[in-house]
Formats: C-alpha cells, sequence, structure tokens
C-alpha cells in the first residue's frame, strides 16, 4: 500500500470533482489516499506522502495562485518523490492543435517558474458552468463558445471532462508509484539480506577455532594417544612378568 496525496485549487468545483475521482481509482487500487484543497494541505501531509498529485484549472489563463505558491513551498520536498500534476481548462475541450498547445504552455510557464517537474502531466477539459457566472463571464463563454464548441445555451452547464481520460491517469501514475515502490523494497530486502548474511559469516567465524586453539587441540590428542601407548606397553611388559613368575 502507498499513501498518495492529492492536493488540489479548484473555482467552480470541477476540480475538486476531478481529484476525488483521482481518489477513488487510487483507493480501489488499495493505496491510502488523502485529498485536500492546496488551502488545507499542511507541509507536513507532503513530508509524510509517498507521492503527490497536484491539480488546478487554468482561469484567465493562469493557474490559481494558491497552488502556484504550494508548489513553490513544497518544491523540494516534491523532488524527491514520485509526482503528477493535473490541469483542467477549456482549452483541452477544443481539438486542434493551436488549442492543445496552448494547455502544454501553461504546463510549461508553471515548470519555469517553481522550478518542480512532474513524472506526469494530465491535460484535461474542464466544465463551462453558465449558471454559475457573472454576466460579462457568461457572455465571453458564450461568444468563445459559439466559434468552439457551439454549446451557447446559458441556462444549463456543460460538463468536457473525459472520466475515461482521467482514470487512464491516475492509473498509470498508480503504476509508477507502486513499481518504484517496489524496486526500492527490494534493494533494502537485498541489502538487508546482505547485511544478514554478512552478521552470519562473522558469527559462524567467531565460532570457529583460531589456528593456536587448534594447535593445542593437536598436541593434547597426540599427549593422549602418547599416554595411551605407554599404557599398552606397561600392561604388555606387567603381564609377561607374572607369567615368568
Amino acid at each position: 500500500m502507498v499513501s498518495f496525496l492529492i492536493a488540489y485549487g479548484t473555482d467552480e468545483g470541477q476540480t475538486a470533482t476531478v481529484a476525488e475521482y483521482i481518489e477513488t481509482v487510487l483507493i480501489g487500487r488499495g493505496h491510502d489516499v488523502t485529498t485536500r484543497d492546496v488551502t488545507e494541505a499542511s507541509d507536513a501531509l507532503v513530508d509524510d506522502a509517498d507521492a503527490v498529485l497536484v491539480g488546478s484549472p487554468v482561469i484567465n489563463r493562469k493557474h490559481l495562485p494558491e497552488v502556484v505558491a504550494f508548489v513553490e513551498r513544497n518544491s523540494e520536498t516534491l523532488a524527491t518523490r514520485p509526482t503528477a500534476f493535473f490541469q483542467l481548462s477549456f482549452a483541452s475541450a477544443i481539438p486542434t492543435d493551436w488549442a492543445r498547445d496552448g494547455a502544454q504552455e501553461w504546463v510549461d510557464g508553471l515548470v519555469e517558474r517553481t522550478g518542480w517537474q512532474p513524472g506526469r502531466v494530465g491535460l484535461f477539459a474542464g466544465a463551462v458552468k453558465y449558471t454559475q457566472y457573472g454576466a460579462f463571464t457568461r457572455l465571453f463563454f458564450r461568444l468563445f463558445s459559439a466559434i468552439t464548441t457551439g454549446d451557447t445555451d446559458t441556462s444549463r452547464d456543460y460538463e468536457y471532462t473525459d472520466w475515461d481520460e482521467v482514470e487512464s491517469f491516475a492509473t498509470d501514475f498508480a503504476a509508477l508509484v507502486e513499481r518504484r515502490v517496489a524496486a526500492e523494497t527490494s534493494q533494502t530486502d537485498d541489502r538487508t539480506a546482505t547485511v544478514q548474511e554478512w552478521k552470519s559469516v562473522t558469527t559462524n567465524r567467531e565460532h570457529e577455532s583460531s589456528p593456536r586453539e587448534r594447535g593445542r587441540g593437536r598436541r593434547l590428542a597426540e599427549i593422549g594417544l602418547f599416554a595411551g601407548l605407554l599404557g599398552v606397553v606397561y600392561w604388555l611388559v606387567r603381564r609377561q612378568s607374572l607369567r615368568q613368575s
């Protein structure tokens, strides 16, 4: 079992929903998962986790400031363990090269600013939630949607997140972490076995007699044999004397 921390920032709630879905996937693989908004994710949680995922939406072409601050504050710790980043943006809902490139540029900007290089990156489409927007934001998305997705009904919300993509991302990252933990455990076991073998050899050598002790033993055996021979000779001589008398 591996301990995962999912730290995310959210604006309209879609990133939180994605974080919770990733949590479900990881728990389904038998892992221990803690999911927190970055404003509630303490540095101690980062220290205690075997692996960390960070998520943020793109708002006004930027990641949430609290997410960036979280990464900057914990960059050194993040560099010591498996990490992943997932991003939600409207750009990922548009099937064009310029939109995909734009989504990647936001990730590149985060890496350049913080120095953090996540091992896995997930670029997911978010949602357009007209019912939660103010008048200006609602108008902007309606105009933009008119030339991209065509979803301009402001009386409803539109969700573009591909949950199969999210599951694949979570599964891929979990497998990466599992392989790394297994490799580290194997190395630790090998080192432990080597130490135990060395101790065993050392102990056996300590129990073995030294050359001096072995020499002393041979001399005692030789003395015992010589004494035995003298005894036999004495018995033969004594026997012969008794016969003659």
